[in-house]
């Protein structure tokens, strides 16, 4: 697992080798601390509080001599107002790292489009009905965000989701004095848009067939990847990250790792003869001496392949197949075919195969059924020779 960077901000006042100040926050905490020599000792002490800005004009008194090295009074003096980049700052460093990758990527694009669209030195508080309402039409419109392009209802409902989530997390946290961030939320209450008719595909059989023979011209990763994500139904995120160490082939079980599952939910899963034909191919295809992971990128044994890559093999397996591109159509839609094809399972034992925590998710947005799948009864009626009494 990765590690996160934490923030490696700096800021020095005074000039070298006679009173040069350096201010950083402590990793563990996120307070800043103030660093100085004295006699040729390195000293150091908390400014017991998170702000940049308040902490540099620290440093430039402590170098310039205004300011002792027993900066606790300071501490004690009242903080500067809490400003949405400095809210966004202290929830970038404490909650962001403990996502997943992809969240932490959406976490980090959503605060730049905010204090873009709602400016740095914002106070939250003052966040109102009208901010809302003007970002989800800029939004839509695509006035707002990195593509430049509008966006769906379910992609504005994401990024207010974030911004909602952000205060919530600052009214249950506190400073250093035991005082919370936020008061309250002044964007509760405030309904998101809803995506209508979100469009979610199946893979057909006959498309899925087509994608196979054509798999091996796009190479036995590829192939691989198809099989696997056919027959376990699972994400494509989940699938790249295999490794050796996850697959009892003997016994026919896959261990599904928390730590690659979007929804941290560890689990294991019996494998089909389908899968563990396209496992061995793996280990033919495979490097001999990195045998790590299932699937390793070509050009690094030692990463997983990524994400882009499999999206790109994917949109020329559909060429080669002769399929017209479709929105909604790529791994995905093979999640929604597994549930949709085992519909006749018991849904806990479906859960437990697909790896989904909720049955509510799998017949909400995953099962789909065909128009000729269904059973129409016949219903005698009856009755209808005689005269319907007048009212």
């Amino acid at each position: 697992m990765a590690r996160t960077k934490r923030s490696r901000r700096s800021y020095g006042a005074g000039e070298w080798g006679r009173n040069r100040v350096r201010v950083f926050p402590d990793p563990k905490t996120g307070l800043f601390q103030v660093e100085w020599r004295e006699n040729g000792r390195r000293l150091t002490r908390s400014l017991g509080h998170r702000d940049w800005i308040r902490a540099k004009k620290q440093a430039d008194e402590f170098a310039a001599g205004f300011a002792s090295p027993d900066l606790n009074g300071k501490a004690e003096a009242e903080p500067e107002p809490l400003t949405l980049g400095t809210l966004f700052d202290i929830y970038g460093e404490e909650v962001t790292p403990t996502k997943h990758g992809r969240s932490q990527y959406h976490d980090r694009a959503a605060m730049r489009m905010f204090l873009s669209f709602l400016g740095p030195n914002r106070d939250p508080t003052t966040l109102s009905q009208r901010d809302w309402d003007r970002f989800i039409r800029e939004r839509r419109a695509g006035s707002v965000g990195p593509s430049g392009k509008p966006v769906s209802d379910r992609m504005v409902e994401k990024d207010l989701k974030f911004l909602i989530a952000v205060l919530n997390w600052a009214v249950r946290s506190k400073d250093e004095r035991g005082r919370p961030l936020l008061e309250a939320n002044p964007l509760r209450g405030l309904r998101a848009p809803k995506q209508k008719n979100p469009a979610r595909i199946v893979l057909a059989e006959e498309e899925y067939q087509a994608l196979l023979r054509v798999s091996g011209q796009v190479g036995w990763r590829f192939h691989v990847a198809l099989v696997l994500a056919h027959e376990t139904g699972h994400r494509i995120g989940a699938i790249r990250k295999l490794r050796w160490a996850d697959i009892d082939c003997e016994g026919g079980i896959i261990r599904w790792r928390a730590e690659n599952e979007k929804t941290g939910y560890e689990h294991r899963t019996p494998v089909s003869p389908q899968a563990l034909a396209a496992l061995d191919q793996a280990r033919e295809g495979g490097p001999s001496t990195k045998g790590i992971l299932v699937l390793p990128s070509p050009q690094d044994p030692l990463r997983c392949v990524s994400s882009c890559q499999a999206r790109g093999w994917w949109q020329k397996a559909e060429r080669l197949a002769g399929l017209e591109p479709k929105r909604g159509r790529g791994w995905h839609s093979l999640r929604r075919k597994f549930a949709s094809d085992l519909m006749d399972q018991p849904l806990k034992v479906l859960c437990e195969l697909g790896g989904w925590k909720e049955a509510k998710t799998v017949l909400q947005c995953y099962q789909r059924t065909e128009p000729d799948s269904y059973l129409f009864v016949p219903v005698l009626l009856t009755g209808f020779d005689e005269p319907v009494p007048a009212v």
